[in-house]
């Protein structure tokens, strides 16, 4: 694999203001790969053309609602599509739902010329770019809504491949990636998915990988330490 300066990533820039696309081209000028604009209006038609890309840069303009209608839309045509949001602050009642839709990062307009190319770098390569501080409240909420003891059968009635599934969404692998690592077909990798969002007693596959790293964190703190450093990013 490149090392992160280099390697080539593909980025669509979603915005519905022509300056603000420009300045993200602009930044993003010197990013090895494809980086392509896109206009957008606050709501996505389903009939409107998106252009496929790794990671997805979208303006938060501050309207929550049509930013988590977009943020779904998008995860819903491109389910393995990584996103990063740019906004003006970012309060528990604005990131929370949108980390629980997937969103992999989230940065301050303040802190574009600075992170933004680390940023991308880092959630191409699997990472988290989100306040640690803030992050770490978010792990709280959702493991506050799961009672620990539903937690605790879970564990015990883990099968050894639903562990190896756990494992590889901590990997941040999409489905097909984890079935090529687990030589098994799309659709079972599916099943495993849904027996663990059930036995968690979680609804989504954010909350899954959460609930996946807490237990990582419970009985590897090593190995937990090296997953904060991807799933957490300080700054």
């Amino acid at each position: 694999m490149p090392p992160a300066s280099t390697r080539k990533i593909s980025v669509c820039l979603l915005a519905n203001h022509p300056l603000v696309l420009a300045e993200f081209q602009r930044l993003l000028s010197t990013v090895p790969g494809r980086v392509q604009p896109k206009r957008v209006e606050p709501q996505l038609s389903d009939k409107d053309p998106l252009p496929r890309a790794s990671v997805y840069v979208v303006d938060f303009e501050g309207n929550r609602m049509a930013t988590e209608s977009l943020v779904a839309k998008v995860m819903e045509r491109y389910p393995n599509a990584r996103l990063l949001l740019v906004g003006g602050d970012f309060s528990e009642d604005v990131a929370f739902p949108l980390l629980r839709l997937g969103v992999k990062g989230l940065l301050q307009h303040s802190q574009l010329a600075d992170q933004l190319q680390r940023a991308l770098q880092s959630i191409d390569a699997g990472g988290y770019w989100v306040p640690r501080t803030l992050l770490s409240r978010f792990v709280d909420s959702v493991l506050a809504k799961t009672t620990h003891g539903a937690a605790m059968s879970s564990r015990a009635r883990l099968s050894r491949r639903e562990k190896e599934v756990i494992q590889a969404l901590l990997d941040n692998l999409s489905n097909k990636e984890i079935g090529s690592r687990l030589n098994i077909s799309e659709r079972t990798v599916k099943f495993h998915v849904s027996n663990l969002l059930r036995k968690f007693g979680v609804g989504r596959r954010a909350d899954l990988i959460v609930m996946a790293y807490q237990e990582a964190s419970r009985t590897s703190p090593s190995v937990a330490a090296t997953t904060l450093g991807e799933f957490g990013r300080v700054h």
